[in-house]
C-alpha cells in the first residue's frame, strides 16, 4: 500500500498527486480527495494572509500515526497527505488528503477521519495577518468535536 506524506511550501498538483495512488494498481476503484483552501475570513474578521509553521520531523511522525490509524480501520490501497507551510494567501490550497480503496465507502470514511485527526493532532501553527495586526490562530472546538466522532 502507498502511504505518502509531503510537507512543502510549493503549491501541489492535485491530479498528479491522485495519479500516484491509482497508477499501476487496477484494484483501485475509488479515490476520495479533500482539498482545504485558505479562507479570507476567520471568525468574522478579514484575513489578508497566513503563515503556517511546523516542527520538521515531529510533524511527519504525527501524520504517519494518523495514516497508520486509518490503515488499521479501513481496507485501503493508498493514502497521500500533502500539507503546505510558509506564506499563504486567500484561496491558496493548504492541504490535500487523498485516499484510494477498492470501494468508495471506505475511501470516504478514511478521508474524513484523516482530515479530522489532522486538524487536531498534527503540529501545525497558523499565524494570520489581519487589519488589526498579526495573530496566532487557536484550535477550534468544532475540530475537537469532529475528532471525537471517531
Amino acid at each position: 500500500m502507498i502511504k505518502q506524506i509531503g510537507i512543502q511550501t510549493a503549491p501541489f498538483d492535485t491530479a498528479a498527486e491522485m495519479l500516484q495512488l491509482s497508477d499501476a494498481n487496477a484494484s483501485v476503484g475509488a479515490i476520495v480527495t479533500f482539498i482545504g483552501l485558505m479562507r479570507d475570513i476567520n471568525q468574522g474578521e478579514a484575513v489578508n494572509s497566513m503563515t503556517l509553521e511546523h516542527y520538521p520531523g515531529m510533524t511527519e511522525k504525527a501524520l504517519e500515526k494518523i495514516l497508520d490509524e486509518a490503515e488499521s480501520r479501513w481496507d485501503l490501497l493508498g493514502m497521500r497527505v500533502v500539507h503546505r507551510v510558509g506564506a499563504l494567501k486567500p484561496q491558496d490550497p493548504i492541504v490535500m488528503v487523498a485516499v484510494a480503496s477498492a470501494h468508495r465507502g471506505e475511501a470516504f470514511q478514511a478521508c474524513e477521519f484523516i482530515i479530522d485527526y489532522l486538524k487536531t493532532r498534527a503540529p501545525f501553527w497558523k499565524k494570520e495577518q489581519t487589519a488589526a495586526g498579526v495573530q496566532w490562530v487557536d484550535a477550534r472546538q468544532t475540530d475537537s468535536e469532529a475528532e471525537r466522532r471517531w
